[in-house]
């Protein structure tokens, strides 16, 4: 039982040591970067379609989902986003919308998200405040998104 046991983890191991090998360069970072787009475009869409009157009001909720677009925007993804994994890269069958100047222009990148930063923490701490508060603050949550979508990312 004990030698069953022990090929079977090998062979385990070997066929996973093979998928590392075979998987599709950047597929995991950038199925990540996505996954964690669609969550942001859901709390977005949350306090959007309030602030548009799609959506009744919820305090609460309003709150609740800018928290999430804050912690989201001071997660360090750095790792979701290696050089070389953009839409130039001809060596790709998962499709992305990340332009390769995102590279070249990392400063660039780094004060717009910034902006993304300080503009999510006041969204965060005036959504609950009634909805004159959440449209006030969604504006610019929504400019500093544009901005970097705008400038890397194909429409």
């Amino acid at each position: 039982m004990k030698k069953t046991m022990i090929k079977i983890f090998g062979i385990m191991l070997i066929s996973f040591s093979y998928l590392a090998v075979a998987a599709e360069p950047f597929e995991a970072e950038i199925t990540a970067r996505q996954a964690f787009m669609q969550v942001l475009k859901f709390n977005m869409g949350i306090v959007g379609d309030m602030a548009k009157g799609k959506r009744d009001y919820d305090a609460k909720l309003a709150e609740s989902a800018a928290k999430n677009i804050h912690a989201a925007s001071l997660m360090d993804n750095g790792a979701m986003w290696p050089k070389g994994s953009d839409n130039a890269n001809t060596e790709l069958t998962i499709k992305t919308a990340a332009l390769p100047k995102i590279w070249s222009n990392f400063p660039e990148v780094v004060e717009k998200h910034k902006a993304w930063i300080e503009a999510s923490a006041a969204l965060s701490a005036n959504a609950g405040k009634g909805l004159d508060a959440l449209r006030e603050y969604i504006v610019p949550v929504g400019k500093s998104c544009q901005s970097c979508h705008k400038s890397f990312r194909v429409k």
